[in-house]
């Protein structure tokens, strides 16, 4: 037995006490449902610190999002559903299926044309699955956050050349739904400028992702940096005495400028 087998048999011995009759109560009351809420936080706990760069915080994070697989997989497997071994078969027969040019003797021309066959393969699988033939968007889960959600609307538009041509015609539309925002903003309409800001928004996702950028991935990188950067701004007014709320602008401009600074230097 490998390491890796070795420890999810230790961590499966765990949660068969936990579920035991002399186990844990409140995870004997948990279901596959109850469970939801804390692996969405888990998984944005383990994206956080891969995001610090701290492994060890990474070892933590996918550990707790590893007993929440397993202990949904007990749960099924205690309804006679399926099992945690099931599971993890089933992703692998489809990575084979979705990679031919891996496992088998498939060339593809480019990424495009590789990623064009994985959409095409994942809609038979379910027009096999189900009789019937699987749209476009149907395997978009409802509950991705917006941001996320509009890179991949747009990301498999792009995959069945539903995009714009060029990346300039992208830049042009982005000038476009921002000139619209703006005409908008002068007047009093407040659901037109939250369609126009909606627009743009959107259409900046597809601006970054065709260059390699994830919005989703950018924005929290900027709220992340704003965030250092505030809370040194608000460390160096306590290292002076100041209210840093009382502050003037142009005096919390002052700070804010020294934190870039620091960090700058930092690097």
């Amino acid at each position: 037995m490998t390491k890796d087998n070795a420890s999810l048999a230790r961590l499966t011995d765990v949660i068969d006490r936990l579920l035991a009759p002399e186990g844990c109560p409140w995870d004997k009351e948990q279901t596959p449902e109850s469970l939801c809420d804390y692996l969405v936080e888990e998984c944005f706990e383990l994206v956080e610190a891969i995001r610090s760069g701290n492994a060890d915080e990474v070892r933590e994070e996918m550990g707790d999002v590893m007993f929440l697989l397993a202990f949904l997989g007990r749960l099924y497997a205690d309804k006679g559903a399926f099992t945690l071994d099931d599971a993890m078969a089933n992703n692998a027969a489809k990575m084979i299926r979705r990679h031919p040019h891996v496992f088998s003797d498939t060339t593809y021309a480019d990424r495009d044309e590789f990623l064009r066959n994985w959409e095409s393969i994942k809609r038979a699988e379910k027009a096999d699955a189900e009789g019937e033939p699987q749209g476009v968007y149907d395997s978009l889960p409802a509950s991705l956050p917006p941001l996320l959600k509009a890179y991949r609307i747009h990301s498999k538009a792009a995959r069945v050349g539903f995009t714009w041509p060029e990346d300039e015609d992208v830049e042009r539309q982005v000038e476009a739904e921002w000139l619209e925002l703006l005409d908008v903003l002068a007047g009093d309409d407040k659901a037109a400028q939250e369609n126009e800001l909606g627009d743009l928004i959107f259409s900046l996702v597809e601006l970054g992702r065709r260059k390699g950028i994830k919005a989703n991935t950018a924005l929290d990188m900027t709220n992340l940096k704003f965030l250092r950067r505030f809370r040194r701004m608000e460390a160096l007014a306590r290292e002076r005495g100041l209210d840093f709320p009382a502050l003037s602008l142009d005096d919390k401009d002052e700070l804010w400028n020294e934190a870039k600074a620091a960090e700058a230097a930092a690097r």
